[in-house]
């Protein structure tokens, strides 16, 4: 196909999906479903429009799929807005900590044992499929700031996180193939990557977010400029985080998170201090987010009160994550499902089954004992747990850092099936789950 063709086919799937959108929600299907049936189609098992040779185009499928996760991360952080001192920061927590390492290590066992696949690369394996997505996992997500559900801000944080503390064990299973068994390395690795890279990722990231994010707003106020590029405030942010982590061996992917939640933090400051004068404040944290208080069509003089200033810079940056994020979406699952034809294996579905129905719940529960969680809000989040681009950087990753052959293939096919079990599974049983926890949640209230 030319160039051109290629723009036309682009313009005709986005008007499709955006003319259609509304009737897909009435289907029990998701758009990433739309996605993942249409890169099968245009790929080489049906049309042949599209291939992808993963030894051949692995260096820039890991940067697309980086971007993607960055991104996604960031946005993810800026709609978390409790305190971190609130107990619904509890859950994610422990989810990213626990949970997270509870999986690495069951589905590791699994592979090893079940699978006979050798330890290392069990563990590579299960690291690459252990973290859960903040981007196809936005059905279940928290949707806006004012969201406070402990079921949606315990799945969109644990995404927000996971993603960082899963690479130390994607390090470990590479580090431990190349050095055939373990060693010395081991204690430096836990340390470095462990010990240092997680809390310095988290720490970096979030005063990243704060400062600027105040800064911002202030200029906002005393500049009074609404058409102040906030897009490119966003980007400058993640990419400011991500690269003074990676400087200093800290984890990137966490900073990016951090710094929306910092960002997120320095409204809520705004809002403490200089509450809307529409809001009759009761307690310094009960001001709804800065972006609801934002009037339709604000102008200069709105931006004389800093809470209008916040919201206008926030509403502006979600707005453009939201926007990129769709994007990154269309274009990495379209890829997935041209690639899965080539890869797809019945290993690979044996694996989904394990984790998605024994692995992830056990490890959920067990993380999640003496919280003040109900029952219904466990099982879902043990059964949301979604695979996606995340999974897909780390294949990239691994790629491009020395995994090759035979373990390249067999990885890849793992990875790719799980991530299209993952969609199909959870895009279909997503909506009636979800529509029948919000009906109990109404049925309590009422009573």
């Amino acid at each position: 196909m030319t160039f051109v063709a290629w723009i036309a086919a682009v313009g005709l799937l986005l008007l499709l999906m955006a003319l259609s959108s509304t009737y897909i929600r009435r289907l029990p299907v998701t758009t990433s479903i739309v996605y993942l049936a249409i890169g099968v189609v245009i790929g080489p098992a049906a049309l042949g429009w599209l291939q992808i040779d993963l030894d051949r185009d692995a260096g820039w499928f890991l940067r697309i799929t980086e971007v993607a996760v960055v991104a996604s991360l960031f946005v993810g952080g800026l709609k978390l807005r409790l305190p971190l001192r609130d107990a619904a920061w509890g859950a994610p927590l422990r989810l990213a900590g626990p949970a997270m390492l509870l999986t690495v290590a069951g589905l590791a066992a699994c592979l090893a044992v079940g699978l006979a696949v050798a330890w290392p690369l069990a563990i590579l394996a299960a690291a690459m499929l252990a973290p859960t997505d903040p981007v196809l996992a936005g059905e279940v997500a928290v949707a806006e700031a004012a969201d406070e559900d402990r079921m949606r801000y315990g799945l969109s944080g644990e995404a927000g996180v996971n993603d960082g503390t899963a690479f130390p064990f994607v390090i470990l299973g590479l580090t431990w193939l190349s050095h055939g068994s373990p060693g010395e390395w081991l204690a430096s690795w836990g340390l470095s990557r462990v010990l240092y890279a997680v809390p310095a990722g988290l720490a970096i990231g979030y005063v990243c977010g704060r400062q600027i994010g105040r800064l911002g707003i202030v200029l906002r106020q005393r500049q009074r400029d609404i058409h102040a590029p906030s897009d490119f405030l966003c980007l400058a942010l993640m990419a400011l985080a991500y690269a003074a982590a990676e400087s200093v061996r800290a984890w990137g992917f966490l900073a990016v998170f951090a710094a929306g939640v910092g960002m997120r933090h320095a409204e809520r400051r705004v809002a403490r201090e200089s509450p809307h004068p529409s809001h009759h404040q009761t307690h310094p944290d009960d001001h709804p987010p800065a972006e609801d208080v934002v009037p339709e069509k604000p102008d200069a003089g709105d931006l004389a009160e800093p809470t209008v200033a916040a919201g206008v810079l926030v509403n502006e940056t979600l707005i453009f994550g939201d926007t990129l994020e769709r994007l990154l979406e269309v274009v990495l699952v379209v890829l997935v499902g041209v690639l899965l034809p080539q890869h797809a294996s019945i290993t690979g579905v044996f694996v989904a089954i394990v984790l998605f129905v024994l692995v992830r719940p056990l490890a959920v529960h067990v993380a999640l004992l003496g919280t003040s969680l109900t029952s219904t809000q466990r099982w879902l989040m043990a059964w949301f747990g979604i695979r996606g681009i995340g999974s897909l950087y780390y294949l990239a990753y691994a790629r491009t850092h020395g995994l090759a052959g035979a373990d390249a293939d067999l990885l890849t096919g793992l990875v790719l099936t799980v991530i299209a079990a993952s969609i199909v599974t959870h895009g279909v049983t997503g909506q009636p789950l979800l529509d029948r926890y919000e009906r109990r949640l109404a049925d309590a209230g009422q009573r």
